[in-house]
């Protein structure tokens, strides 16, 4: 009889264990069936894309129950035509156009660029959306025939990097994990002082400067706040700083960066044919002087006036091709070569700034090939432009040095604590010992 009881107890244990392991399988499978299944329909939701199921906004307009779809303009589409193949009349489309023109030029639609439409619940164009940048997109409203420009909104923040030229200037800013258009922010700085587009391997850089964010991304440069560069054996700094008479870049001891003349008449190229009093000239076939420096580029680069001043002759001969020559004061003067074109303007009596374009890269006259041969005369005598001592730029007033110098010491010790834990600078402790000294 005991025997029994403890057999029976044993067999309702062994149900209830049953049970509750049934139960707990239910439950698994239950859960694991519900996952998938939210996991199917949200695949679903997300391979429909025109047909939102869930309240969403999609710029800034509430979807909920409307479809939508984006593609881009094509190859000679116009604006009319994007929104006639729409069933949109051509009535409300002119009116569109009229009521907008203020906001929006129908001419600069671009191939390319991103294209929205959203329909309401009949299936009619509600809302077409032109998004052709980062910063802005436009917002036609079909019933209203009326259009606005929305802006997105900008953060701004601070970004460090360091990089080593192992190969061209391009290579080290993709090694470094920079977009190349931060390039520009260095030629800002550095364009008086160090020819950015001639660098040599072994060159290192290091830069703190302002990164532009729009909805969570990196879209591009601001301003450069420092930078140190090192070509060869000579370190270059520049610093942002601001007073009601400059507004720029200065170097350790407070000096602008900004000079009277560019390093170079070129940014993409190369220097071919150096100053050389005895070169053999390769179309004459004899030693003939080459009193300039050629710099190799692609046909159509373009070429800029080193420094402010007044041209003096933009005309042509058999050997110069199409030229320029600059009148920059009573001491400095120079010329550009074998043009394919002159600049916008450009003819004998026109005052240029420093940067601007004069001509583009040809091989008119006798060149083998496009290149811009760059002179340089000094009190009317032809020099070599990169051994010249050129004169300086005015100074700081005093009374804003010492205000400079704080913001110059803190953002210095930022680029050398940078530069001592950058697998780029190779002796980054040597660096900051050097310059300490100045």
């Amino acid at each position: 009889m005991r025997k029994r009881r403890r057999q029976g107890h044993s067999k309702g244990k062994g149900i209830l264990l049953f049970s509750l392991t049934l139960l707990a399988i239910t439950a698994i499978l239950s859960w694991s069936f519900g996952e998938k299944s939210e996991t199917a329909k949200n695949k679903e939701i997300a391979q429909l894309g025109t047909l939102p199921i869930v309240s969403q906004l999609y710029y800034d307009i509430d979807v909920r129950n409307k479809k939508y779809c984006d593609r881009r303009v094509e190859q000679n589409e116009f604006f009319a035509d994007i929104l006639l193949k729409e069933g949109v009349p051509y009535e409300k489309i002119y009116r569109l156009v009229q009521n907008g023109e203020d906001i929006f030029d129908v001419r600069t639609l671009r191939v390319g660029k991103d294209l929205s439409f959203i329909y309401n619940e009949d299936e009619e164009l509600e809302t077409l959306i032109y998004d052709p940048s980062a910063y802005y997109y436009y917002k036609f409203n079909i019933e209203e025939e009326s259009v606005v420009k929305i802006e997105r909104p900008v953060t701004k923040v601070i970004s460090r990097a360091t990089g080593r030229i192992e190969s061209s200037m391009w290579n080290a800013i993709i090694d470094a994990g920079l977009n190349p258009g931060i390039a520009q922010t260095m030629e800002d700085a550095f364009a008086w002082s160090v020819d950015m587009y001639h660098v040599q391997k072994g060159d290192e850089f290091s830069l703190i400067f302002e990164e532009e964010i729009v909805n969570g991304q990196k879209v591009n440069y601001g301003k450069l706040i420092a930078g140190h560069f090192r070509a060869g054996e000579a370190d270059h700094y520049a610093f942002l700083f601001n007073t009601p008479k400059h507004n720029g870049y200065f170097d350790l001891k407070g000096r602008p960066m900004k000079k009277a003349f560019l390093k170079s008449p070129v940014k993409y190229g190369r220097i071919s044919s150096s100053f050389n009093r005895k070169r053999f000239h390769p179309i004459l076939k004899r030693v003939r002087p080459h009193l300039g420096t050629d710099y190799a580029a692609a046909y159509g680069t373009p070429i800029l006036a080193v420094a402010a001043g007044t041209v003096i002759k933009a005309s042509y001969t058999r050997g110069n091709g199409r030229y320029v020559k600059i009148k920059h004061d009573d001491t400095y003067t120079t010329q550009y070569l074998h043009m394919s074109k002159y600049g916008k303007g450009i003819k004998s009596g026109t005052r240029v700034k420093q940067g601007q374009v004069i001509g583009y890269v040809g091989s008119s006259g006798l060149a083998t090939g496009p290149h811009v041969c760059f002179r340089f005369w000094k009190n009317g005598r032809q020099v070599n432009h990169l051994r010249e001592k050129l004169p300086p730029p005015e100074p700081m007033p005093k009374e804003y040095l010492p205000e400079y110098f704080k913001v110059k010491d803190r953002l210095k010790l930022e680029l050398d604590e940078l530069e001592m834990n950058s697998p780029h600078f190779k002796d980054g402790e040597q660096v900051q010992e050097e310059v300490a000294e100045i």
